[in-house]
């Protein structure tokens, strides 16, 4: 059995925060605080929840922008969290990033032809100009762009076709996975479905494999094969895009999926509305993390810590509900506790 591509082994990001005399450090923002996950080569895993849960963390330190606090980053069966810069240099070709915001994440001082050359150069991925010229005119074909573009400034284009040179910047390095940081949610939703449908040609076409951040569900079901919920930096649940939707197995996923917008106006929707703000990752609650809005909440809840548990094959929940018989569990028998 081969390998994953990447793998996440209980993954933590504590930020510390000064304070008191002297300015000496007491808390911790518990920002990611556990994650384990892997990702397929050639598979698209979206990563979900609420903004503060800890999504775009997890991108960050994967990519290296931040050091992990504690847990593994493994790629392609080599650890990289604890590798010295110099040595992870030419392995971060293999992870690159598209970020949410196309404008501020372009130099605007340089040319298209200059952004999309450095990855190349850097790396060594061209013997000569002339090959160079060959894959910076690659590029604008795979991302549907006029190749003349190549000599155009950042602020001459729309947010659409900036995000094409962010992914287009991405590919130049050849890499093996991309982390999509909410990548199309700046845009306007018909732009955005053409940014979703590129990925998911570029996808098929060069094999690559996607960690797609973001909050909107209804992207994520049309594009995913997995997805991991999160809820205030752990994951709640996991599994396939059919086991997630179609029946989750955790409270806080299917208020999640319940707020999901229906394009039937007519269509029956029983939203389930959480009470309460969510908790400081400064001091996150005892027990499970989400007993402060859950409907379902029982006394066991507010004590012990529920850990990931396999609930069918390939689908994994953090929630006590799901010792229960089905009868007695009101995610399986769609009632209220």
């Amino acid at each position: 059995m081969t390998a994953p591509l990447l793998e996440v082994n209980d993954l933590k990001m504590h930020f510390p925060i000064g304070g008191g005399l002297f300015g000496k450090l007491h808390k911790f923002v518990y920002a990611v605080d556990g994650l384990s996950f892997r990702v397929e080569r050639g598979e698209t895993l979206s990563l979900v929840g609420e903004s503060g849960c800890g999504k775009s963390t997890v991108g960050r330190a994967i990519l290296r922008l931040l050091k992990p606090t504690g847990g593994q980053v493994v790629l392609a069966g080599r650890r990289i969290d604890d590798m010295s810069s110099g040595v992870l240099r030419p392995i971060r070709r293999r992870v690159q990033v598209v970020f949410q915001d196309p404008f501020s994440s372009l130099n605007p001082r340089i040319r298209v032809r200059d952004a999309l050359a450095e990855p190349i150069n850097n790396f060594g991925l061209a013997k000569d100009k002339a090959e160079l010229s060959r894959k910076l005119n690659m590029l604008m074909d795979k991302v549907g762009l006029p190749r003349e573009a190549l000599g155009r400034w950042p602020h001459e284009f729309s947010g659409g076709q900036r995000q094409r040179i962010g992914i287009a910047r991405a590919l130049a390095a050849e890499p093996d996975l991309i982390v999509c940081d909410e990548a199309v949610s700046a845009l306007d939703v018909s732009v955005k479905a053409q940014i979703v449908n590129l990925l998911q040609e570029l996808q098929q076409e060069l094999g690559l494999a996607l960690l797609f951040i973001s909050h909107d569900l209804a992207i994520v079901e049309h594009m995913t094969h997995r997805v991991a919920v999160m809820y205030l930096g752990k994951i709640a649940e996991i599994g396939t895009k059919r086991q997630i939707f179609a029946r989750p197995r955790h409270p806080y996923t299917e208020a999640l999926l319940s707020a999901v917008p229906k394009p039937d106006p007519l269509a029956k929707r029983d939203r389930i509305m959480l009470k309460g703000d969510v908790p400081s990752p400064i001091n996150p609650p005892s027990g499970c993390r989400f007993h402060t809005r859950c409907p379902y909440v029982f006394d066991r809840c507010r004590t012990e810590e529920p850990r990931l548990k396999e609930v069918e094959r390939g689908h994994e929940a953090a929630c006590h509900l799901n010792d229960r018989t089905a009868p007695e569990n009101p995610l399986l028998s769609g009632g209220r506790a």
